[in-house]
């Protein structure tokens, strides 16, 4: 393959000045819900404080004033909420910090750490206020949430909190996650909790840290409920302005998107979106901060994979298999069951596009249970050699297609239609599941919305806002399952 399927990654990152930056404070739900309860908002000034004083005395608030926490450690803000049910909530407060200092505070639900050093950062002057929204679960009936500010600086002014439950749930049982229930290996397919082969299909998102602005409350529902998605891929980057500039403000959004995944039923890929350096072991050590928080936190759900090593390029196989071999138990101390997936050579093109091919995995898999590889392929680039390589591995490894586009290797120009109907053909012949890139509205073909809807808040559904790429791979993700029960 020639040195530009490598230019890749930097294709990607291109053209997103325009992004708001804002919308990345993981303020996912700014656009409303499909609603079962309007969002109620509790003023700081009649809550519980603990080492703080209510004051009015800068402009901009809400209520009849705010909480200014005094300069020490352990104050906080405690406010009485209640649940008409129990489930999904997320809680959105509204902050200012006329300091240059971020003023970290832990995010307590019912006494239990929702969110650790929690960043408010400066807003630029005490009168302008931000928000930012940790996502979490609510009891039905009488809950608390406290704000403690953890540094010797105290927390920002504190103005109030929302929480938003509105966000429904499908109905038990129905959803590809209530259907199949905890997945597991089994030989080379993905089955389900009855032992049954399965393929789950959906989407990725593009990289958090530029397109979080199109993960909202209505674009997760559309993607479950009109694209009848099966699994969301979240994508952490860890460089490119990502998880290493922030760990974490990008930890804390992954929490985010798993729970509002969760939520409408949908599997998530916890995506570690590795690019640049080539070589996965330059981030283990960031790698098992991350996973053992996210493993830690969401082990107990049944709607989990890891993917541990997004693309890895410019390394032999043994060194991809030495770092998973490393970083797999320690998920596997937080988490036993979800399946791992591995990233392979060359882009997760098991090795194709620097010459090789799966004989070296085949030969030499990775020393652990409950796996699978990953493959690549961009369908106008990507031709009979890929195709062919994905057919024979997938008789012989478990192998999950993480991502895929209609277009060239940069995600952009022409969409080929054909050659992806082949693709998806055998994949379906062969239970392989499939995760398209990428639900954002970036300004390159393979991004499914048309640009400006993401800052336009939607629609969402239907096709009136998607490029012909988004159209496309509606109506497939849209086809029945085959989920066997039985």
């Amino acid at each position: 393959m020639t040195s530009a399927r490598s230019a890749r990654p930097r294709l990607r990152r291109l053209g997103i000045a325009g992004t708001a930056l804002g919308a990345l404070l993981l303020g996912l739900a700014t656009t409303p819900h499909t609603a079962s309860a309007a969002p109620v908002t509790h003023e700081a000034e009649t809550a519980t404080v603990s080492r703080g004083l209510v004051e009015s005395n800068h402009a901009g608030f809400t209520g009849s004033g705010f909480v200014n926490y005094d300069n020490v450690s352990g104050g906080y803000v405690q406010w009485n909420v209640n649940a008409a049910q129990a489930g999904a909530a997320t809680l959105t407060l509204r902050y200012a910090n006329g300091t240059t200092t971020n003023r970290p505070m832990d995010i307590a639900v019912n006494g239990a750490v929702a969110a650790s050093g929690k960043a408010f950062a400066g807003t630029g002057a005490w009168s302008n206020w931000a928000t930012t929204t940790v996502t979490t679960t609510l009891k039905a009936g009488a809950n608390t949430v406290r704000a403690t500010a953890t540094t010797a600086n105290g927390g920002p002014n504190v103005d109030h909190l929302t929480i938003d439950t509105a966000t429904t749930p499908s109905p038990t049982g129905t959803t590809p996650a209530a259907i199949n229930g905890q997945l597991k290996v089994c030989g080379t397919k993905l089955c389900n909790r009855y032992g049954k082969p399965i393929q789950l299909r959906g989407m990725s998102s593009h990289g958090t840290q530029w397109y979080g602005q199109c993960l909202t409350g209505g674009s997760l529902d559309a993607l479950a409920k009109d694209w009848n998605a099966d699994v969301l891929r979240v994508s952490t980057y860890v460089q490119e302005e990502g998880y290493e500039t922030d760990p974490r403000k990008y930890t804390d959004l992954a929490h985010s998107l798993i729970e509002q995944a969760t939520a409408r039923g949908m599997y998530v890929i916890v995506d570690w979106h590795m690019l640049d350096p080539g070589d996965p072991h330059y981030n283990l050590a960031r790698a098992k901060t991350f996973f053992t928080e996210i493993a830690e936190r969401h082990g107990a759900k049944t709607n989990l994979l890891y993917e541990i090593a997004n693309e890895p390029s410019g390394v032999a196989w043994s060194r991809i298999k030495s770092y998973a071999e490393e970083l797999i138990p320690v998920i596997r101390a937080k988490d036993a069951e979800t399946p791992v997936l591995v990233g392979t050579r060359a882009w997760s093109s098991f090795g194709v596009s620097e010459g090789s091919d799966e004989s070296e995995v085949v030969s030499n898999p990775v020393n652990a249970a409950n796996i699978m590889y990953t493959f690549h392929f961009y369908a106008y680039s990507h031709r009979d050699e890929y195709l062919d390589t994905l057919s024979r591995a997938a008789d012989k490894l478990p192998v999950f297609v993480t991502e895929f586009g209609t277009q060239n290797y940069a995600g952009e120009g022409t969409n080929d239609f054909t050659m992806t109907q082949r693709y998806l053909d055998l994949m379906a012949a062969k239970k392989i599941s499939w995760v398209n890139w990428n639900y954002s509205d970036d300004h390159r073909s393979g991004a499914v919305f048309k640009t400006g809807t993401c800052a336009a808040g939607g629609p969402w559904t239907g096709t009136g806002s998607l490029k012909p790429a988004g159209v496309w791979i509606r109506d497939r993700v849209r086809t029945a399952d085959d989920f066997p029960t039985s």
